[in-house]
């Protein structure tokens, strides 16, 4: 265990941690707030709601796992760390979605890029949606305030190859690159940030926000589904759990109902339209769970004359946003270059083929480089995103339909890699598609891309990232909340993460949730205070 791990004195410091999988019998909690959810929005709204005095209560679906638990292994990882052992997808089974389902969320399984909302994005907000006083002079102190308490800086360490690439191709075509900033502290540089940082590194709300929401009185409970809030009139009146097993597969006969003044929905975004919609709230419009955003993602693989180890460092410190900024918003859809770790189970899900094919590449992992290709949607008529549902049981399922629109720029995407990896000196490139066909030179590959049907399933699009589905905004008829987070129709229910973005981003979203998440969450903290009086205080 590392020397920096704030849980190895979690009992020393009286830290109230229940794991609902180890209940023998119903519980009811009280609270002057509820947060379902831990990740960056759940995690940074506890803090600042902690530090101000008010009794919370963090409701976490998946298990807390530490850096003991963190060995660097896919298999262990996948399995407890995501969303259905990452194997979430969208409806048709078309799209690939990585989501964090542990204490931490997503930034305790991310690959710890940082980016400030672009001010393009914002600018269109204002612009299509009326969000006054949300223009990024607006946001940066909040901005300065997350970098500064998470650590975000620039990566000074040189890129690992795999990143080295992709700056080399494009330099040599005259595409910028740009160094990303990175949420660490005395990273040592492994690369299996994915699987859990084991050196509390990564600046996740595993090790910043959450112990310290703990260390001002605050309850952490894991292992527990959040069902539905109870309502009555215009106020949510309880929130109702149900323990889950301690694989977290199953749920338990054990029950959890907590009552607070104030109730945080932050469970991402299809975990917060899915409960919003399970509890039946008002939603005379019908907003909740349309215009759930992805970045849908492309990939490309290519083998390079030297040894890459695109397993080794850093997994992301290099991109570009040359194929954002050269185009508006909403004319043809823009996407952002990066570079993807290339872990061996990682990959061998994502290679298309199978047999002798499969395996040669496979066989070639340490001269692979990856780049992906991150799409921004949701600017255009024809990128309307998708919708929440929920499925006979109450789970939540993303119909995510993929628009001409979309394939249009995906094709260019895929061109657009082939090119730069060709031009950084690699010998065969293979566009992830469903041919799984490789060229070795760029005028095949272009011949190949150009003649690709693209279509669902037949092209492989992935995604880490889920915005929307309970969009923030004056207006009831557009917004689920208002301007300040709160719900349109509820007094006391506020929802604080990645579901508050009326559009994708067109950036990893992690830092764009911990600004906003701590502007709205520092606003809901001064309106609760000074916390009620509850008996014994």
């Amino acid at each position: 265990m590392t020397s920096n791990d704030p849980w190895q004195s979690a009992a020393a410091h009286g830290w109230k941690v229940i794991d609902a999988s180890t209940l023998d019998r119903n519980i009811d909690l009280e609270a002057d707030v509820v947060i379902v959810g831990t990740g960056a929005g759940g995690g940074t709204a506890a803090e600042i709601l902690a530090e101000a005095g008010l009794a919370v209560i963090l409701v976490e679906e998946g298990p807390l796992s530490t850096a003991r638990d963190f060995r660097m292994r896919e298999s262990e990882a996948f399995s407890t760390l995501y969303q259905e052992s990452a194997a979430r997808k969208t409806k048709d089974k078309a799209i690939g979605i990585l989501q964090g389902r542990c204490v931490g969320g997503g930034t305790t399984v991310n690959w710890t890029s940082s980016f400030r909302t672009p001010e393009a994005t914002l600018a269109y907000w204002h612009r299509t949606f009326g969000l006054d006083g949300f223009a990024a002079a607006d946001l940066a102190p909040w901005f300065a305030r997350m970098e500064t308490r998470l650590g975000i800086a620039p990566w000074d360490v040189p890129p690992n190859a795999n990143n080295q690439a992709l700056a080399r191709g494009a330099a040599a075509l005259g595409i910028e690159t740009v160094a990303i900033r990175r949420n660490v502290k005395g990273c040592w540089n492994l690369g299996y940030c994915g699987m859990g940082c084991p050196t509390n590194a990564k600046q996740s709300m595993l090790v910043t926000t959450v112990p310290a929401a703990l260390d001002r009185g605050a309850t952490l409970v894991t292992r527990a589904r959040a069902l539905e809030f109870a309502h009555r009139g215009d106020r949510v009146t309880a929130l109702s759990c149900v323990a889950m097993d301690s694989r977290g597969v199953h749920t338990t006969a054990r029950r959890l109902s907590i009552r607070a003044r104030a109730y945080v929905a932050a469970g991402g975004a299809i975990g917060s339209p899915a409960l919003l919609l399970r509890s039946r709230l008002p939603d005379p419009h019908g907003i909740v769970g349309k215009r759930t955003f992805l970045h849908p993602t492309v990939v490309s693989a290519a083998l390079m004359p030297e040894q890459v180890d695109p397993f080794a460092g850093a997994p992301q410190s290099v991109y570009s946003d040359h194929f954002l900024d050269s185009a508006p918003v909403d004319g043809p859809i823009g996407f952002k270059l990066e570079a993807a770790p290339a872990h061996p189970l990682l990959m061998a899900i994502t290679l298309p083929g199978q047999g002798r094919a499969h395996a040669s590449w496979m066989r070639e992992l340490p001269r692979l480089h990856v780049a992906l290709a991150l799409l921004r949607d949701g600017f255009h008529p024809d990128s309307p995103g998708g919708t929440v549902t929920l499925d006979g049981g109450g789970a939540p399922v993303l119909d995510y339909p993929l628009t001409p629109y979309v394939w249009e720029g995906v094709r260019r995407a895929l061109d657009t890699m082939a090119e730069i990896q060709f031009a950084a000196g690699a010998k065969t490139v293979m566009p992830i598609h469903g041919d799984g066909a490789a060229y070795t030179s760029l005028a095949a590959a272009r011949a190949a891309i150009g003649a690709f049907a693209l279509a669902p399933l037949a092209t492989p699009v992935v995604s880490a990232h889920v915005m929307g589905g309970c969009p923030l905004g004056p207006e009831p008829a557009r917004a689920v909340v208002d301007t300040t987070g709160r719900h349109h129709h509820l007094a006391n229910l506020h929802v604080l993460d990645g579901s508050l973005f009326p559009t994708s981003i067109g950036a990893n979203p992690q830092l764009s949730i911990y600004g906003l998440v701590a502007r709205l969450a520092t606003a809901l903290a001064a309106s609760l205070s000074p916390p009620a009086k509850r008996g014994g205080d």
